[in-house]
């Protein structure tokens, strides 16, 4: 089964070079067969010329360039038209998110059968480092508005790093979120739509360079948008958009 990673970069020309080489050398130590997509969102930075320079010794990595509209749900969408794999994980290109889970998700995939697995920086053995301490109590608190309203156990709803079978992605059509909302709107859709999914914990590290391009005042009400457009497709579609049962 083909791995696809999904790799928005937005200005990371001081990370993507470190993000790249940690997670080629991760997945060389095993038989996983792979392709690392990078989508350069417009950036205006160098990031695109370290691209250049990193696929030119990778024969697993290959960009392309997000041309607008720019965001990073934008971005991701980009990327989840173009990828050729079995399954797509979507990864931050800042290395927040670990190869060895990465791994791990593939093969509990395989192992278990499931359609998505997710991961949860918050639950038994997963672990986060130098968290922001105001972003931390954002995060909890929004997943338990979300875990309330959707009725579901999960709590780490707003965790981009998912790996999703190909069907999943297009199960879960169309794709609204333009924005950071998009983290929410994959994995609710997925799991109101009949998917079956299991949860690993993960770990998550704060970055090394540059700053995160979330922006937590701008996102609160695209947030609760997608929250609700996905709350009333589980209590009021009647099941029209399920894909499996």
């Amino acid at each position: 089964m083909k791995l696809s990673i999904v790799m928005p970069a937005y200005n990371e020309e001081e990370s993507i070079g470190e993000t790249v080489s940690t997670l080629t050398e991760a997945l060389s130590k095993t038989d996983i067969p792979y392709e690392l997509l990078v989508v350069n969102d417009n950036s205006k930075d160098k990031t695109e010329q370290r691209l250049i320079e990193l696929k030119k010794d990778n024969p697993h990595l290959t960009y392309v360039t997000n041309p607008g509209p720019n965001g990073f749900g934008y971005a991701i969408r980009y990327g989840l038209d173009r990828f050729t794999g079995d399954c797509v994980a979507v990864m931050m290109a800042d290395l927040s998110d670990s190869p060895e889970d990465l791994i791990k998700y593939y093969n509990t995939m395989l192992t278990e059968k499931v359609d998505c697995v997710f991961g949860s920086r918050w639950a038994k053995g997963g672990q986060v480092i130098d968290y922001p301490p105001m972003k931390k109590v954002i995060n909890r608190v929004a997943n338990r508005i979300i875990r309330f309203v959707m009725n579901i156990s999960y709590n780490d709803t707003t965790n981009a790093f998912k790996l999703y079978k190909k069907e999943v992605i297009k199960g879960v059509q169309p794709i609204l979120a333009p924005h950071f909302n998009l983290t929410i709107e994959l994995p609710l859709k997925a799991i109101i739509r009949g998917f079956s999914y299991t949860v690993v914990p993960n770990s998550w590290t704060n970055r090394k360079y540059g700053e995160s391009k979330l922006k937590i005042k701008e996102m609160g009400s695209r947030y609760f948008f997608i929250l609700m457009y996905c709350f009333i497709e589980k209590y009021f579609s009647r099941g029209d958009f399920k894909v499996k049962s």
